[in-house]
């Protein structure tokens, strides 16, 4: 595509150049490419960068047209818009070809339970015979073929989604199901898509806060997947399910019209009774943690919808492989390591209690608090750890240009405070190396926070990081 086309329905004259890219990371332009300057978003922890202060430097590296808000000059062509993030998504999806009409597009949004219930979506298009992407916090499907994810977002910028979404059509996909966090849509990720299915699995009021400012605002953000539905598959213990039910919707989980009776916890994973407008029958999911019965559900609704049958749904249910890094099990015996995600105060106590369930032992915790995000999480962490957890080793979790020492400090005053038994680590491989060495027989391990994540973030470093081969790493010098 050439800078006159893409630039044709802004009303800007530009030469034909050819363009190579689109960004709004400076670091990121190659000649060729178009810089988006995009305002940064205000956070309490830190100033915001601007984009428009990066111009330069886009413009060293080979930049041949800037968008952005300001009026300037420069030498060459520039677009001016008033919402920069708008017209990044919009010129990313012309750039690309609009990839999106050529695929039945699913959104799964909600507090907890998106990548779980985005994945199990995945997993039952492609048993049912649907080739389908999947773009997830947890990493990237083509199919069959794995990716890492794209970075620490659960929904990367525009350019990466639609680039994404490119590649799936071309590839002869019918389908792409989306994790759409609140972030993605507040600051405008994902502009210019339509969902045939949208699903909105739970809302906790008390996230995000330091981004949306109130839940008011937080709840309206992923409201907005909902308004750019076909048809939305809602749970019913959504808060303000009445302001969602003026779209076409199926409800989910108890008194809805696909919802689970009997739900028996086993060791091997759940079974229940599913029931639905398309027929009733016995499931089975390897997942721990009764909760997934309503990730499981919201899936199943889903896949239902889009027509495939009742006996296939439950088939593909029974063969999901579970989530990196969610209530993934790294050993059973003889005491049980569990990875997983959680990473605020609401997802721990669920994890907690979810394995204090099945654990004949004490339940010991690793788990940090990440920086530069809203300090309210820590207390909320110190908080649960104290009252679920049997001994706790605070340590690090991405706490990036924040002192350490300082959230570590929160985390132990709000234990303390509960009167729960902790111990101060802040080198998160050797936090896991005395859990596991202090673990006994029947105890479980629950490594928490990092979950799937492939770096560590301290200071401006990302370090490699693989929580499951750390874990590996301390059981092998316990002699395991």
């Amino acid at each position: 595509m050439t800078l006159k086309e893409l630039f044709a329905p802004f009303g800007l004259e530009a030469p034909p150049q050819a363009v190579r890219g689109i960004t709004l990371d400076s670091r990121r332009v190659a000649p060729g490419f178009v810089f988006v300057a995009v305002p940064g978003v205000p956070l309490p922890h830190r100033q915001p960068l601007d984009g428009h202060a990066f111009i330069p430097e886009a413009l060293a590296r080979g930049a041949i047209a800037v968008v952005g808000e300001r009026p300037l000059s420069l030498p060459v062509p520039y677009l001016r818009v008033e919402d920069a993030r708008l017209a990044l998504a919009l010129l990313a999806r012309r750039f690309y070809g609009e990839p999106d009409t050529a695929l039945t597009l699913l959104g799964v949004t909600g507090s907890k339970g998106k990548s779980t219930t985005a994945s199990l979506l995945h997993h039952l298009l492609q048993a049912g015979g649907v080739g389908a992407a999947l773009l997830s916090t947890v990493g990237l499907r083509l199919g069959d073929e794995k990716r890492p994810p794209v970075g620490h977002f659960t929904t990367p910028e525009a350019p990466e989604v639609y680039a994404f979404l490119r590649e799936a059509a071309d590839r002869g996909l019918k389908a792409a199901v989306l994790e759409v966090s609140s972030h993605a849509l507040a600051l405008k990720r994902v502009e210019g898509l339509s969902y045939r299915v949208g699903l909105f699995v739970s809302f906790y009021p008390d996230d995000h806060l330091d981004l949306h400012g109130t839940a008011e605002n937080y709840f309206r953000a992923k409201a907005l997947l909902v308004e750019r539905t076909e048809v939305a598959v809602l749970h019913t213990a959504l808060p303000h399910l009445e302001e969602l039910k003026h779209r076409p919707h199926l409800l989910v989980g108890p008194g809805g019209e696909v919802r689970a009776e009997g739900v028996r916890e086993e060791e091997r994973g759940l079974r229940f009774r599913l029931q639905s407008p398309w027929g009733e029958r016995e499931a089975f999911l390897p997942l721990l943690g009764a909760y997934n019965a309503d990730n499981a559900l919201m899936a199943a609704g889903a896949a239902l919808l889009l027509g495939l049958p009742l006996e296939g749904v439950l088939g593909g249910l029974a063969t999901f492989p579970g989530v990196p890094g969610r209530m993934e099990v790294v050993r059973a015996h003889p005491f049980r390591v569990v990875i997983d995600f959680a990473h605020t105060g609401k997802s721990l106590e669920e994890a907690l209690k979810t394995l204090r369930r099945t654990t004949r032992g004490r339940l010991l915790l690793v788990v940090g608090a990440a920086g530069e995000r809203d300090p309210r999480r820590r207390e909320d962490i110190g908080r649960v750890a104290a009252r679920l957890a049997d001994l706790t080793f605070f340590t690090e979790e991405d706490h990036r240009t924040e002192p350490l020492e300082e959230i570590l400090r929160a985390l132990a005053e709000a234990a303390r405070r509960e009167g729960g038994r902790f111990r101060l680590v802040p080198d998160r491989r050797e936090a896991i190396l005395q859990a596991v060495l202090e673990a006994r027989e029947g105890d479980t391990v629950l490594l928490a926070g990092k979950g799937h994540e492939s770096t560590l973030e301290r200071g401006l470093e990302a370090l490699p990081w693989n929580e499951r081969e750390v874990a590996e790493e301390a059981l092998r010098a316990r002699g395991l």
